[in-house]
């Protein structure tokens, strides 16, 4: 006859499956539709298909947890399918200018998805458009007698960045730092994730060109790419590109990588947005959900 530590171990068994099946049905019927749409697009996400997300939230009930500490963990999911999908449902099907309910809607669930004050409009200023095509930029220099060849900070960087060459001329303000010895990891930053707007189509640009030039300087810019979800902190250090191209923004060599905006001739849609980070907490880079 089993021993009471036994039975114990059976009952909380039964629980633990219960409780799981109980979350699964939930998740599934909260997110019917997001899941239709990812087994139809799962070409585009890591996760491949529905029923690989459904896995990935599933324990694997043959090997119950012993303990408290143990049962309190859980399977981790790609958020990623979840911020696509939100950002399908309040994107215009035509790449175009937000109009601001668009906007708002699309604000509140990059607020929502990455905890921070994203904003069209800042100091009365915003640019001519939020949503539209980026395409690849080079490298800048970053200090008087920075080169291609002295450029990256490791060889591997050197090997898969090397081909974009450098700028012909210099960033909108110039160099980063005043020499090597000088540069911080932010200034050096500052061009690794670099951006190039339109600073020069951006509303009331030429009748306030030096307050909006000021504004612009290094200001920081959520840009994500709705069709992967991958996002990235970046800062303006550039003007560009001409309105010829087709293009609103310009990326730096490692920000087209990240978000994997490989589109034929490096370009494909992206949206933006200012970040309200008066104290400088938010660091450079790509976002983790």
């Amino acid at each position: 006859m089993p021993n009471k530590s036994s039975r114990s171990y059976v009952h909380l068994k039964k629980l633990w499956t219960k409780k799981h099946e109980d979350l699964q049905k939930e998740l599934f019927t909260k997110h019917k539709d997001a899941f239709d749409w990812l087994e139809s697009n799962s070409k585009q996400l890591i996760v491949g298909s529905a029923a690989g997300l459904y896995l990935l939230t599933s324990p694997i009930l043959s090997e119950i947890p012993h303990t408290f500490e143990a049962a309190a963990q859980t399977v981790p999911f790609d958020k990623k399918v979840f911020l696509i999908y939100d950002l399908k449902n309040v994107l215009p099907s035509e790449v175009r200018p937000l109009n601001l309910e668009e906007e708002q809607k699309v604000m509140e669930v990059l607020d929502r998805t990455f905890g921070m004050s994203v904003k069209a409009e800042m100091s009365g200023i915003r640019l001519n458009t939020q949503y539209g095509f980026i395409g690849q930029e080079q490298h800048l220099a970053r200090f008087p007698g920075d080169n291609i060849y002295s450029h990256f900070d490791t060889p591997e960087d050197q090997q898969r960045y090397l081909k974009y060459g450098m700028a012909p001329g210099l960033s909108a303000w110039r160099y980063f730092a005043d020499s090597k010895e000088t540069m911080t990891k932010e200034d050096s930053d500052r061009e690794k994730y670099y951006i190039a707007v339109q600073t020069f189509l951006a509303p009331g640009f030429n009748e306030n060109r030096s307050r909006y030039v000021e504004f612009f300087k290094y200001r920081k810019m959520l840009v994500v790419n709705p069709e992967n979800g991958k996002a990235m902190i970046v800062d303006v250090a550039d003007a560009g590109p001409a309105e010829w191209t087709g293009k609103h923004l310009g990326g730096s060599p490692e920000v087209m990588s990240y978000l994997e905006r490989y589109d034929g001739s490096q370009k494909g849609h992206y949206f933006r947005f200012f970040i309200d980070d008066p104290e400088n907490k938010l660091k450079l880079g790509p976002i983790s959900l």
